[in-house]
């Protein structure tokens, strides 16, 4: 499909998806240099008293970062990142955040729980193009008809709050409608994956657990080891932990002392962003992950992780070739 110039001439048509706390400026930076879109949620920028320093930060290491690596590579530039924001009404930064994105004029900018007006209109008026995420084909209309650019279908086995419909079934009827950006999430963890997404008709992957176990993920040893040692089976699906059904690692709550088999159902309305100390804590004993994490065998650079992904998508390309 027809894509806006910002998301044209990637190494590989691939958004790293924003992680809560595993996403930092160092692997932003990783992902932008090795050619694929790297992202983080605002709120990572953990923050004290409503001081904003810290995504200000941020967003001046990562533009200082790509503008170095451009200079320096004329030849091989760096690909955008993007900043990802909770529409939320427990997330009191937002308008402020929204603020700070428009200032460093951050090119690409992805919503989720929620598609707001103001929020596409903030990233327009900078230049910058919107994407929001869906589970299904109602909310997606809902997006583009509140201005969003693009959609990002979040199938059955995403890392996070994952959705629950065939990523067949929904991008094809996404696509009965939509003509625009469409990225497809959902146990993407190959090139032969990357590549499947654009042959069932998303434009783009969108990809986050494997990116856990790389050298810059701001993720504990532990929880990178535990992406490379487990498959699908370890990945159960609960609303316990947030409210909203998300994929997560059974040896991580097995490890907070809880039964993965036999865990209460959540209350969607105790869903809350608020940038505290205990909400981090929380998340940081139980781990989020996709599905399609048995791909992943070790701990590696993100440039080594990329490299690998183009070698395994041009390879799968040369065999659809051949059939």
């Amino acid at each position: 499909m027809s894509l806006p110039p910002i998301l044209q001439g990637l190494r590989l048509p691939v958004v790293a998806s924003p992680m809560f706390i595993v996403s930092n400026p160092a692997l932003v930076i990783a992902q932008c240099k090795a050619g694929i879109v790297g992202s983080f949620p605002a709120l990572n920028a953990r923050e004290k008293d409503g001081d904003p320093v810290q995504l200000e930060a941020w967003l001046k290491e990562i533009t200082e970062a790509l503008d170095r690596h451009n200079q320096d590579n004329p030849d091989s530039p760096a690909a955008p990142y993007a900043v990802n924001q909770i529409v939320h009404r427990s997330n009191a930064r937002l308008e402020r955040d929204l603020e700070i994105c428009h200032r460093w004029k951050v090119p690409i900018w992805i919503t989720s729980l929620g598609a707001r007006v103001e929020v596409n209109e903030a990233a327009h008026a900078c230049g910058g193009i919107a994407l929001h995420d869906i589970i299904n084909n109602t909310f997606a209309r809902k997006a583009i008809d509140k201005g969003a650019d693009g959609l990002i279908a979040v199938a059955a086995g995403a890392g996070g709050h994952a959705g629950t419909q065939s990523p067949f079934a929904l991008v094809q009827e996404i696509r009965e409608w939509f003509d625009g950006p469409l990225l497809l999430s959902g146990s993407i963890a190959s090139g032969r994956a990357i590549l499947a997404a654009q042959a069932m008709g998303a434009d783009l992957a969108y990809i986050g657990s494997p990116f856990i176990a790389t050298a810059e993920a701001n993720a504990q040893a532990d929880y990178k080891q535990m992406i490379v040692d487990s498959g699908a089976e370890d990945i159960v699906n609960s609303d316990l932990f947030t409210g909203v059904h998300g994929n997560y690692l059974a040896p991580s709550i097995r490890n907070a002392g809880m039964d993965p088999a036999a865990l209460a159902k959540g209350d969607v309305t105790t869903m809350n962003f608020d940038d505290s100390a205990s909400k981090a804590k929380a998340w940081s004993t139980i781990w989020g992950s996709g599905q399609g994490i048995g791909a992943v065998k070790a701990i590696e650079p993100t440039a080594d992780m990329v490299a690998r992904l183009a070698r395994d998508y041009k390879a799968a390309k040369a065999d659809m070739h051949a059939l």
